[in-house]
């Protein structure tokens, strides 16, 4: 089955069915984390945020039940974010490496990388992490039994606008992160343009078949976005680390390198971050979901096809 919301049939029980993949296959990629936890750990994480953006999509519809399981799933993530950090920033200094191959080539960067590797070590090999699945294993079990409990409207009309309140509420997120961004641009406001970016891509996948416009590009630019968003909100985080009192990357001769490659990272992704996203966000979110919500009360109206059985029946 496919992370696509079927306009022919029951929202209630596509919704289910959906969730119900993408938390099982968190399950599963849990399991993998045990033995590669660099993998594993993404993977997961990455179901889980499906998940959360499917939540968020019909949240209108059972604000209950899609408060209680986005706040579970959240804190799932949550216990898993450390090790999966440490993974991402050795790979932020990779990219840098790549991106500056002359100014790194002499081994500028090595001393801070093997600090992140023993790090990451240290966090993938301690009992934290089992302790971590195990929970995390625990309540996405339990998160899976809760899932016949959700109710949706599925009248078509009911459940268009479902549908359109919750593609219109993540747009306005964008909209409203985008905004702070340009004019303060604090590290939490481009990491709250990349979370709604990133829900907007889900949900353009889940409204495949529903929504007004064709998405293929627009879907291609979200996820771009997205990519350097997460960039530049690594980049905020290895910051962090290297402003530390404690010098966790390690003394100023060891980093020196590492800060002006990042500074000069840093300032090109915001650029491009901002000039992509007004691109992707300056409409009018309430413009852009009356569209979806016409063209989903008539997708959705329209009766399912007769199964092959059916039709030689009759």
């Amino acid at each position: 089955m496919s992370f696509r919301i079927d306009p022919r049939l029951p929202l209630t029980g596509e919704v289910r069915r959906i969730l119900a993949e993408e938390i099982g296959k968190a399950l599963l990629h849990l399991d993998t984390a045990r033995s590669r936890p660099e993998q594993g750990l993404h993977k997961c994480r990455k179901r889980l945020k499906s998940a959360r953006a499917l939540l968020r999509l019909v949240h209108s519809g059972d604000e209950t039940f899609c408060t209680t399981e986005n706040q579970c799933y959240r804190n799932v993530a949550a216990l898993l974010a450390g090790p999966r950090e440490a993974t991402a920033l050795i790979e932020t200094i990779d990219r840098l490496a790549a991106a500056f191959p002359k100014e790194s080539a002499d081994g500028g960067l090595d001393a801070v990388r093997d600090r992140l590797i023993a790090r990451q070590h240290d966090l993938h090999e301690g009992a934290g992490l089992e302790a971590a699945i195990g929970a995390a294993t625990a309540a996405c079990q339990d998160g899976m039994k809760r899932i016949e409990s959700l109710d949706l409207p599925d009248q078509p009309e009911q459940a268009a606008d479902v549908l359109a309140e919750g593609a219109r509420v993540t747009l306005r997120r964008a909209r409203k992160a985008l905004d702070k961004a340009d004019s303060r641009g604090e590290a939490d406001d481009f990491h709250d343009l990349r979370k709604a970016a990133k829900t907007h891509g889900m949900h353009l996948s889940l409204l495949g078949r529903l929504w007004p416009t064709p998405i293929k590009a627009r879907r291609k630019a979200v996820d771009a976005l997205g990519e350097r968003l997460g960039e530049l909100h690594d980049l905020f985080v290895l910051r962090a680390l290297l402003e530390a009192d404690d010098e966790p990357l390690g003394p100023p001769e060891d980093t020196k390198l590492l800060g002006k490659l990042m500074k000069r990272s840093e300032k090109s992704l915001r650029k491009s971050c901002l000039a992509e996203a007004a691109e992707l966000f300056g409409d009018s979110p309430k413009h852009s979901t009356k569209k979806l919500a016409r063209k989903a009360r008539d997708d959705l109206a329209s009766p399912a096809p007769r199964d092959e059985t059916s039709a030689s029946a009759g």
